[in-house]
């Protein structure tokens, strides 16, 4: 017969004529480590205590203190970027993903998923003979195939990963998340109330996949992808880790940021002649700030500050548990931050997040009644531009800008067996597409030019390994291209030029800025005018790296790219007409029907006995979202307006039997009106004084409501009790600018 399989041995006529043979499993070489990425959202340079802030990060230190401190260290603007950049070794342009994953621009640097022509990290270990887990979030598949229809081809575990725990989208509600485990969606293990937070779910779950592997393969080494949702917003922490942070932050961020600098300088982190960058526009001194705005300020930080130790914590159980086994020596653990602080939260900070992209400027002296609840379940916070630059320190500006404030972050390498020289500092720049030839290097797995049938595009980076025993050796990485949504930037031996570009303006009239970094970390001297031919070989250097890493054509889309998500191929309908059949796990936003800020219609066939209640639909969390639910026999729809809950009810009886229920919902300029029905009658009506265009990051549910509760005239997930037989809702078309900047401003909250 023909043989579809490679054999070595001897086929004959019978057994004793024949000789047997077993295919050698692949296998890595011997002692390769375990290596462990572990990725923190948004944080700056100087957040890690290791690296001059006098936050709480003890375990963080640990690891630095027994390995190396990177401190010219670069990554993109901005998460998904940075994601895919890492776990491929290529350039983000390169392998579709100039922005966020909730993007598709129709060209090519924009797909909103990793080419297959970039093998993962995770991709090219596994086929080496390494088990590979993805822990915490992933946000590097396109948003509107996340739901449990897939498709499946770009989730974690069709990009390389034996088993994954964690969230698709961007951020999650750290007491409430919306969580994928493997390919399948599941509830939290249990409440916020009896303990729940997400970060110490996720190492729970990491530690019982090495378990689970350690145990039965021994000799097959792990690779484990670790990217926390902190400390991205909502800044969540239990309540004992806010309560030791109270008043730790009131002397400012002014203080703040001279302490951390002096504390960079003293550790050699920064150079001794680096400057401490002027403040960003909008950030004001902290002296002159009035009294509320201060108190907020406080509070904010206090709650990232919390979050951060929790972190770390998390971080050092973690790195316990693979200690307890014996794994701990024989693993390399690269520790990073995907882009710098966030300024997403505005001049003032926010309680709730959904008031900033719904453009509500919440005032200090609104915000202040509320301050017991930031950091918990009922807050969705971020701090201000203040505290944001000085986790910047000494840079300025911030995530989503090619300035160093939004580029140059921490990296922490800590590797018993392979890095002897503790608690040392490395200052040869580096970027993330760095990390994934280092790991191959170390583990001695190649990478394929032709995997799965495609063929790959050659990996961008250079490894790190060389420093894990040399300080002192001049950088293997000698020019880097930055760009994001228009700001760009060129480094290159020392010098960088960078533009921060403003949406309209046309590209060619960007100022570009010119720096030595090597002597001017901080981009204090602007040297463009002074050299302009130094400046011009930059620029012209960006355009060619531009080019063949695939950047073009520029860009500087993002809240329209939400938008456009009518479709053929798609799960938004040209009708805008949706049909869900119960029962069914939760709609992520992105791929459910986009209520936010249109008009829409909602029918529900239900079928109810004698006093059954429970919720139709629901979305949102119990910050902001809506409510459609039957309770004591009566129609309530509750629209929660960032905690202000606004209830429409019935007089009217749910009929028992068969009966459609419905909402009309009618949006005004900023208002809406909304009616109930049963059976196509009339039965309630209200109006609503704010019409919500982004409500929350969690999806749609059906029949239920899974994840805190919108409305708090019900607990748990409120399971309606009769026959949910379906939902229709069909959105209606009004005003297509305004659609899609509902639709915009709904997905920017994720990014």
């Amino acid at each position: 017969m023909k043989r579809y399989e490679p054999f070595e041995g001897v086929i004959g006529r019978t057994l004793s004529e024949s000789t047997p043979w077993w295919p050698t499993p692949t296998h890595p070489k011997v002692d390769a480590p375990n290596v462990v990425v572990i990725l923190i959202d948004d944080l700056g340079f100087s957040h890690f205590s290791c690296f001059g802030s006098d936050l709480t990060t003890p375990n963080i230190d640990t690891l630095a203190a027994g390995g190396l401190r990177y401190s010219n260290f670069h990554v993109t603007p901005l998460c998904s970027p940075t994601r895919a950049a890492l776990l491929t070794g290529r350039n983000h342009h390169s392998v579709g993903m100039r922005g966020i994953s909730n993007w598709s621009s129709g060209f090519p640097s924009m797909r909103g998923q990793i080419s297959n022509h970039a093998a993962t990290m995770a991709e090219v270990l596994r086929d080496g003979g390494y088990t590979t887990f993805a822990i915490g979030k992933w946000h590097l598949v396109s948003m509107e195939n996340s739901s449990s229809a897939g498709p499946f081809d770009q989730w974690p575990l069709a990009r390389g990963f034996d088993r994954f725990y964690g969230f698709l989208d961007g951020e999650t509600d750290q007491f409430a998340p919306d969580l994928v485990y493997d390919n399948h969606k599941v509830e939290q293990p249990k409440s916020a109330a009896d303990g729940y937070h997400l970060s110490e779910d996720l190492v729970d779950h990491a530690l019982g996949f090495i378990h689970d592997a350690k145990s039965v393969r021994p000799d097959r080494p792990f690779f484990t992808y670790f990217a926390f949702g902190a400390t991205h917003a909502p800044h969540q922490a239990p309540a004992d880790y806010l309560e030791r942070h109270r008043g730790r932050y009131d002397e400012g961020w002014d203080v703040a940021r001279a302490k951390w600098f002096a504390r960079q300088k003293e550790m050699g982190i920064i150079a001794p002649n680096t400057e401490l960058a002027p403040r960003n526009d909008g950030v004001e001194p902290w002296d002159s700030l009035p009294e509320n705005q201060k108190k907020l300020a406080c509070r904010l930080q206090e709650a990232y500050g919390a979050f951060l130790e929790h972190t770390d914590a998390q971080i050092g159980r973690f790195v316990q548990g693979l200690s307890d086994i014996g794994e701990l020596d024989n693993t390399l653990i690269l520790l990073m931050s995907d882009n710098g602080a966030s300024q997403e939260g505005g001049p003032f900070g926010v309680l709730h997040e959904m008031k900033y992209f719904n453009f509500v400027i919440e005032s200090p002296d609104e915000a202040v009644e509320r301050l017991d609840d930031i950091g918990g379940p009922s807050s969705h916070s971020n701090y201000p531009w203040g505290w944001a630059q000085a986790g910047n320190t000494p840079f300025k500006w911030y995530k989503q800008n090619t300035h160093e404030g939004g580029v140059h972050v921490p990296l922490i390498a800590y590797w018993p067996e392979g890095i002897t020289a503790a608690g040392e500092i490395r200052g040869q720049f580096h970027y993330v597409t760095d990390i994934a030839p280092t790991v191959f290097e170390t583990t001695g797995v190649a990478v394929p030019e032709i995997y799965r049938g495609y063929e790959q595009m050659p990996v961008a980076g250079a490894s790190i390994a060389y420093t894990f025993t040399n300080g002192d050796v001049p950088s293997h990485k000698t020019k880097q291209y930055f760009e994001m949504g228009g700001h760009r930037a060129m480094y290159h031996e020392g010098w960088k030029a960078v533009t921060r570009h403003f949406f309209g303006v046309p590209f060619e009239d960007d100022r570009w800025e010119l720096y030595h970094v090597a002597v001017d970390a901080s981009e204090c001297h602007d040297l463009a005018e002074a050299q302009p031919e130094k400046l011009q070989q930059l620029v012209d250097m960006w355009w060619e790296e531009a080019e063949e890493y695939g950047a073009l054509p520029l860009d500087d889309r993002g809240l329209e790219l939400f938008g456009s998500r009518f479709r053929e191929n798609s799960p938004h309908p040209l009708s805008r007409h949706y049909t869900y059949l119960p029962p069914l796990n939760p709609i992520p936003p992105q791929a459910a029907a986009s209520i936010g800020g249109r008009s829409w219609d909602l029918d529900a066939e239900i079928d109810r006995p004698h006093g059954a209640s429970g919720v139709i639909m629901a979305l949102g969390t119990e910050n902001a979202g809506v409510s459609f639910f039957v309770l004591d026999n009566r129609l309530v729809f509750d629209y929660n307006i960032f905690g202000e809950h606004h209830i429409v009810e019935s007089v009217d009886e749910v009929p028992i039997g068969s009966s459609v229920i419905g909402v009309r919902f009618r949006r005004g300029k900023n208002d809406a009106n909304v009616d109930l029905t049963i059976d196509g009658r009339e039965v309630a009506s209200g109006h609503l004084p704010f019409l919500m265009r982004t409500m929350s990051t969690i999806g749609m549910s059906i029949g239920s409501d899974r994840g805190s509760p919108v409305s708090k005239r019900y607990h748990d997930a409120f399971a309606f009790e009769g026959r949910l037989k379906r939902v229709d809702i069909q959105l209606i078309t009004q005003n297509t600018k305004e659609e899609q900047e509902a639709a915009a401003r709904e997905g920017m909250a994720r990014q």
